[in-house]
């Protein structure tokens, strides 16, 4: 379609239930924190304003209620989001800072974080250790370069400090002789059984 062509849609009036619709379906679709969703809900309020000229104080005091109820309720939990959050990152390869900033922008608050953190590390033996081997699997193939090419072996550090793990683990994983070794350290590697 030729974009001349293509009609823009009018955002809807924010009133107190198209807010807790759009909730609604928004928790339906997506896992999310308290924080997160009050900024979802606060897009809308924001375009709603601009476009129906309603007022921003009353939308945001609206949106407070909302995700309070929710909370109440029990259809956002903040810890149990972080918790499922950081062992998904963790089973892709996510080092403990990556996490840590993940939940961060997803408006997780620091008591949170910590006690995910702290789950993983009663879960597995060296939690970064093993986040390092998943990310390993997933992106290096069997543990870096065949036959410890230099430039292999630097690439390989790369992708590992790029996702956020310390130079002293990247090494370890790089230069294993077994990977089985590694993983026997560092416990299991893919978090409890689902």
């Amino acid at each position: 379609m030729r974009p001349d062509l293509k009609k823009r849609r009018t955002p809807r009036r924010a009133t107190a239930k198209s807010l807790e619709n759009a909730g609604l379906y928004h928790l339906a679709r997506f896992a999310s924190s308290a924080e997160n969703l009050r900024r979802v809900l606060m897009r809308r309020v924001e375009r709603s304003a601009r476009f129906h000229e309603t007022s921003l104080e009353e939308g945001a005091a609206e949106v407070a209620r909302i995700v309070t109820r929710f909370v109440a309720c029990g259809l956002i939990d903040d810890a149990a989001y972080a918790e499922g959050r950081a062992l998904s990152l963790f089973r892709r390869g996510a080092s403990r800072r990556k996490i840590r900033f993940a939940l961060t922008q997803k408006g997780v608050g620091a008591e949170d974080i910590e006690a995910a953190l702290a789950s993983l590390t009663r879960q597995s033996g060296d939690p970064e250790l093993a986040a390092a081997l998943n990310l390993a699997r997933r992106r290096l193939g069997p543990y870096g370069a065949p036959g410890g090419r230099d430039e292999g072996r630097r690439k390989d550090l790369a992708v590992l400090a790029r996702a956020g793990f310390g130079y002293a683990i990247a090494r370890r994983v790089i230069e294993a002789e077994s990977a089985d070794d590694l993983e026997e350290e560092a416990g299991p590697a893919e978090g409890p059984p689902r």
